[in-house]
């Protein structure tokens, strides 16, 4: 006791705050141990930073499978689409230098883009508003093309809508986010980037899309196989257009180096941070996102961050002088990266707890189980708990996920629970009939994509499921 107490003074901390934070620890500690359990996590970091100081910082299981070595602090996991937000920064530092406006067209930095292209601007490409083909949806367009090269060939597309009306996830808003920056500063995009915000950690920051590409020390994600049941190293090779969107690979040590300067407004200024995360007004009137960031409230507390690949999140919530980042390199059931944030921000401050999300993993962790008999009874005695709450997207999702596993008939027992639970849902009657179709009972198949498309005209899925099942009866 006399060792704690004095070390407790040493760092001008009570005895009683030392505790609390010691337990506080423990708490974070043991519920990241549940999760990566329930989730079958092959290797993961959590760092949270509270008040501008590290308060948890601590690796778990392996960097690969092969050959089982240890997460530590040099351990650089691919964080995917987590990497926009460095791409955020940077145009905002940009716009702060007074070298960019929001309000200017693309075209004034981007060289012969295609006629339908010259309205958008710079603010739609980091509220995915702009409109334009997103390049990983054309599979003509090859990893070893050039920006200019994918520019090219989606000039042949026509815009998916008016730019500023909605929003639309988009690998190419950020290409051309990346060719901006070189436009304007005369830099590779990704020196850029690791000059101006990863000065002092240079040597734990690596731009890369490509998985098969050896860098020490880097983690790649593990998919899960449901045929083997094993984890397959992901093989994805996107070239150097990816980099803004999906290409860092970083050390948490670099990662809350970073959230620190971006806390004490050592990136940006106060004001321009605000700018970013002010909510962009879609003309939809529905869609609800920042400049580049996703705006998150937990009892009307506002957060911003962003995931990416289902393995990685980061979240930092002003009012509150917290962040949270957990990189991870897998998962065999349901992505687990919002759960985690949600989980951890409830046990440092219970202003932040999200009931529905705690209820909503709850709910999932039983369904993941092998022998998943109460599953059902969990979810009625946790949907108990609240008259407002209702999970029938939580539902379909883990039909599909059980689906994907070859965990068929758990997968119509889901359906048909969705189905009970939201009987006037077109959706939910598409599903039960995806599960029936892969049980192979055509019969209640296709009288629930019918059921479906009653309720739903403009369900195409339905439509066209119908058409091959009453084919296959004909045979």
């Amino acid at each position: 006791m006399k060792q704690i107490l004095i070390a407790a003074l040493a760092l001008n901390v009570s005895p009683v705050a030392f505790s609390q934070q010691t337990e506080q620890q423990k708490s974070i500690d043991n519920y990241v141990k549940e999760a990566i359990k329930t989730n079958n996590i092959p290797g993961l970091a959590i760092g949270v930073l509270k008040d501008d100081k590290i308060i948890f910082e601590k690796y778990y299981g392996t960097e690969n499978l092969e050959d089982n070595k240890k997460v530590d602090p040099n351990s650089m996991f691919r964080v995917y689409s987590t990497s926009k937000l460095m791409t955020n920064v940077g145009i905002f530092q940009l716009i702060e230098q007074g070298k960019l406006s929001l309000e200017d067209n693309v075209s004034k930095y981007v060289e012969n883009i295609p006629k339908n292209w010259q309205n958008v601007k710079v603010k739609n490409l980091l509220t995915h508003s702009s409109g334009v083909p997103d390049f990983v949806a054309f599979n003509d367009i090859l990893p070893e093309y050039s920006s200019s090269q994918a520019i090219e060939r989606l000039s042949k597309e026509k815009m998916d809508f008016t730019a500023g009306n909605e929003f639309r996830y988009n690998q190419t808003n950020y290409m051309l986010l990346s060719m901006i920056i070189e436009k304007i500063t005369g830099q590779s995009f990704e020196n850029f980037i690791l000059n101006n915000q990863f000065s002092d950690v240079k040597n734990q920051v690596v731009y890369s899309s490509n998985a098969l590409e050896k860098i020490p020390n880097r983690i790649i994600k593990y998919n899960y196989n449901s045929e083997t049941k094993k984890y397959e190293k992901s093989k994805d090779v996107e070239g150097k257009k990816a980099y803004p969107g999906n290409g860092i690979a970083i050390t948490l040590p670099a990662f809350l180096k970073w959230s620190s300067h971006l806390s004490k407004n050592n990136l940006l200024n106060q004001k321009t941070k605000e700018m970013m995360w002010q909510p962009f007004e879609f003309g939809n009137k529905k869609d609800i996102f920042a400049y580049g960031w996703e705006i998150n409230k937990v009892n009307n507390i506002p957060s911003y961050g962003f995931s990416g690949g289902n393995v990685s999140a980061y979240r930092i919530f002003p009012q509150n002088n917290l962040t949270i980042i957990m990189m991870s390199n897998g998962y065999n059931f349901f992505p687990a990266q919002y759960h985690m944030i949600n989980g951890i921000a409830a046990i440092i401050d219970k202003k932040l707890m999200d009931n529905y999300s705690l209820a909503e993993e709850s709910i999932i962790a039983e369904f993941a189980k092998p022998n998943n008999q109460n599953a059902e009874k969990n979810y009625f005695k946790v949907k108990s708990e609240s008259s407002k709450w209702d999970f029938e997207d939580t539902l379909n999702n883990i039909g599909y996920i059980l689906l994907r596993n070859s965990r068929i008939d758990e997968a119509v027992k889901v359906f048909e629970l969705n189905l009970k639970e939201h009987p006037q849902s077109a959706n939910a009657f598409d599903s039960l009939g995806d599960g029936y179709f892969s049980a192979k009972n055509y019969n209640l198949s296709l009288k629930n994509y019918k059921k479906s498309l009653e309720l739903n005209p403009q369900n195409t899925n339905a439509q066209n499921m119908i058409d091959q099942i009453e084919k296959l009866m004909k045979k």
